[in-house]
C-alpha cells in the first residue's frame, strides 16, 4: 500500500485526484439544507392545513319550502288554468288562505348559515295564485322579502296572579293535606259532600 498524499487547498483536501469534504464542513451544508428543506415542508403543510380548514368557515346555503322554477311560475297564465292545472303544475302549495279569495301560497327562502351562527334569510320569494269561485286563476303576484314582517318574541315572563312558591314549598307543600279525609275521615267531609 502507498501512501495519501495529501494537499490542502482551503477546505478540501485532495486525494489522489479527487476531492474530499471534511466532515466539519460537510455536516454544515447538509444542516443548511435540512433547515432549509423544513422551512419548506413546513410551510406547506400550514398551507395544506389552512386550505382543509377554509371550508368549515365558508357559509352553508340551504333552500326552504317552494322551489321556485321561473319557467313553472310563468306558465301560470289568469282566465286559463285553474286549480287542478296550477296543481298539476306548480304542485300544493305551502298554504291555503282560510279567508277571502280562495289565494295559495307558493313560499321560497334561501337561508346561508355560518359556523355556530343561526341561518339568516338570504333570499326570499312569495307567490300567491287568486282564484274566483269556480276555481280559474284571478291574478298571480308575486312578491319578495319588502313585505315580510320579522317578529322578535318578547323573552320577558308573563304575570299571573297567585302567588309565587319556591321550591320548597313545592316540594313540601303538601304534606299532611292529602289522605286525612281518605283514611276514613267524618262522612260529609269528601270532595262531593258525601
Amino acid at each position: 500500500m502507498g501512501r495519501l498524499k495529501r494537499k490542502a487547498q482551503g477546505k478540501h483536501g485532495q486525494v489522489d485526484g479527487i476531492t474530499m469534504i471534511r466532515a466539519g464542513n460537510h455536516g454544515q451544508r447538509s444542516s443548511g439544507r435540512g433547515r432549509a428543506r423544513a422551512g419548506r415542508l413546513s410551510a406547506a403543510l400550514v398551507l395544506v392545513g389552512a386550505a382543509l380548514a377554509l371550508p368549515a368557515c365558508s357559509s352553508i346555503r340551504e333552500s326552504r319550502g317552494y322551489i321556485v322554477d321561473p319557467v313553472l311560475t310563468d306558465a301560470i297564465q289568469p282566465r286559463i288554468d285553474n286549480q287542478r292545472s296550477v296543481e298539476a303544475t306548480l304542485g300544493r302549495p305551502t298554504f291555503v288562505s282560510q279567508f277571502g279569495t280562495p289565494t295559495w301560497y307558493y313560499i321560497s327562502s334561501i337561508t346561508a348559515q355560518r359556523p355556530f351562527t343561526r341561518p339568516r334569510i338570504r333570499e326570499h320569494s312569495v307567490l300567491a295564485v287568486r282564484f274566483d269561485a269556480a276555481g280559474r286563476v284571478l291574478a298571480v303576484e308575486r312578491s319578495g322579502p319588502e313585505q315580510v314582517v320579522f317578529l322578535d318574541p318578547n323573552g320577558d315572563k308573563t304575570p299571573t296572579l297567585g302567588r309565587e312558591r319556591g321550591f320548597l314549598e313545592d316540594l313540601f307543600g303538601n304534606i299532611g293535606q292529602v289522605g286525612s279525609t281518605g283514611l276514613g275521615g267524618a262522612p260529609g267531609s269528601g270532595p262531593n259532600g258525601q
